[in-house]
């Protein structure tokens, strides 16, 4: 008697990889990856093959998120020291090898050109929440110096090449880890009252230390002084270095509540904005679709956030608590820094906004962050059930 073998459908193959996806959180990556089709096509759209190649890196960002998705965080965890340790020898490479294009150091050819750099943006938050995960229920005070350690790092030669932006990324996403694992208030406090102290003084003294002449080394490069400076009075310079910052301020506040209309934005297509398609995207979107689509954005990213800060909370292990929540606030870091930048309360740094600004690299980064967090929500699921 011949055994007769029916061919499984296509669902039934494919179920598995969907089986335990986080839906409130693949609803929120589909409206923001919506929105990000339609704002690149405004600004896109007479810019070469921009819009063609953001939808492009949105489908590798996709694909990448569902093969991580279906990566356990055991695994991860166990890439977590090698990832690390290949990323930090990629910046000593590029330190000693590495290509220099308008004066930084941050690209290195290994067959293709690559920026390591981004890498680290991953590979240190999981490299810190492996170490605290290995110190569960026995963490010292030495093993928050260790963990600093560990992060200063690819920070110190991210910053060195120079890439503020990046260097903010990394040690940020670090520092989000350290904070979970359970970082004291009284170490904290003392460093955020510095800091609030050292902007006080940098505004109150900016007419004289903004004066030509006047070096900041061997704090900050010439070009670095000249953003925070520009940051403080834009109007010094309004043709030159405060060219950016005026033209994203004027694209925001023509915007109105409403907006001027789906492509109608004339800051932007008449080419007042600099890389509008770009770090200043964020200037184009509000001049087209006013405060309304401003407040709906953040809704938007609000959302995302507070869905992987629950997934967080629920996670099964340490390890994948530090690391959610790691990469959830780091989203939080993208969102603020570049629309305080665009919007004038904060220097001109290379920090793209997520799902909206064009970039390759950044969106397989954010496909390979987004593909962690469903992971671990998986896990948290298979776990419960």
């Amino acid at each position: 008697m011949n055994a007769v073998f029916e061919k499984p459908s296509v669902w039934k193959r494919l179920k598995p990889v969907f089986i335990g996806f986080d839906g409130p959180l693949f609803l929120a990556i589909v409206l923001l990856a919506a929105g990000g089709l339609v704002t690149m096509y405004s600004a896109g759209f007479d810019h070469g093959t921009r819009f063609v190649d953001h939808g492009r890196n949105m489908l590798i960002a996709l694909g990448i998120l569902f093969v991580v998705a279906q990566v356990p965080p055991q695994r991860l965890m166990a890439a977590a020291v090698p990832l690390y340790i290949v990323g930090v020898m990629l910046l000593v490479a590029v330190a000693l090898f590495g290509i220099t294009k308008k004066g930084a150091t941050r690209w290195l050819n290994v067959g293709m050109v690559i920026q390591p750099s981004e890498m680290l943006k991953i590979a240190t938050p999981l490299m810190l929440a492996w170490w605290f995960q290995r110190r569960e229920g026995q963490l010292r005070t030495l093993d928050f110096v260790a963990a600093i350690g560990i992060l200063l790092v690819p920070v110190g030669l991210i910053a060195k090449q120079p890439d503020l932006g990046t260097a903010i990324l990394v040690l940020s996403a670090g520092m989000f880890v350290v904070f979970f694992a359970g970082l004291s208030w009284k170490l904290i406090i003392p460093v955020v009252l510095a800091g609030a102290i050292g902007i006080g003084a940098l505004v109150m003294s900016e007419d004289q230390i903004c004066q030509p002449g006047v070096s900041w080394l061997p704090l900050l490069r010439d070009y670095q002084k000249d953003r925070v400076c520009t940051l403080l009075d834009p109007s010094l310079d309004p043709l030159g270095k405060g060219f950016h910052i005026i033209q994203g301020m004027i694209a925001i506040g023509s915007g109105g509540v409403q907006g001027k209309g789906f492509m109608k934005g004339t800051q932007t297509h008449l080419e007042f904005i600099p890389e509008r398609t770009t770090d200043f995207i964020f200037a184009a979107f509000s001049e087209e679709f006013g405060l309304a689509g401003c407040i709906a954005l953040l809704l938007g990213f609000t959302f995302l956030i507070f869905r992987g800060l629950m997934i967080a909370a629920d996670a099964p292990s340490l390890f994948s608590r530090l690391l959610a929540g790691a990469i959830t606030l780091s989203f939080f870091t993208y969102c603020f820094v570049n629309m305080g930048m665009v919007s004038g309360i904060l220097p001109v740094v290379g920090v793209p906004l997520p799902f909206i600004s064009y970039g390759g690299t950044a969106m397989v980064t954010l496909g390979l962050s987004l593909g962690i967090l469903m992971s671990i929500s998986k896990s948290r699921r298979f776990m419960k059930s």
